[in-house]
């Protein structure tokens, strides 16, 4: 399915990614987005076609004109949107950081999913 908006997947029973996106939820720019909650949306989930597994192991942001951006790139898109953030991601970009980025998301996010599945918890 292609959005019509821009819409961001995060773990809304993860209290770090909750905080994080309420934060980001609160700025200027983020009404413009769609923000769905994996741990409560399963109907969006089916109709973007993203598994449970992939949503809960990875950070997701698919764009306006359907095309997926995860971990740091999807950082990087949800950035794009919120003027505060807006120059982190023209510098990260220009300065070809992102890569980089995205190697220590990898890390950081291999070992949040084992602490916070442990004991099937993201299954349900």
């Amino acid at each position: 399915m292609e959005p019509a908006r821009t819409t961001v997947f995060y773990d809304g029973e993860c209290p770090l990614c909750r905080r994080e996106i309420d934060h980001y939820r609160r700025l200027q720019g983020a009404g413009s987005l769609d923000w769905i909650d994996v741990t409560r949306d399963d109907a969006a989930l089916a109709e973007f076609g993203l598994q449970r597994q992939s949503a809960m192991a990875r950070f997701h942001v698919i764009d306006a004109s359907g095309h997926w951006h995860t971990g740091a790139w999807g950082f990087v898109e949800l950035w794009r949107h919120l003027p505060a953030y807006r120059w982190v991601a023209t510098l990260l970009t220009r300065l070809h950081l992102v890569p980089v980025l995205d190697w220590a998301y990898r890390r950081f996010a291999r070992w949040r999913l084992q602490n916070r599945c442990s004991n099937n918890r993201c299954d349900r």
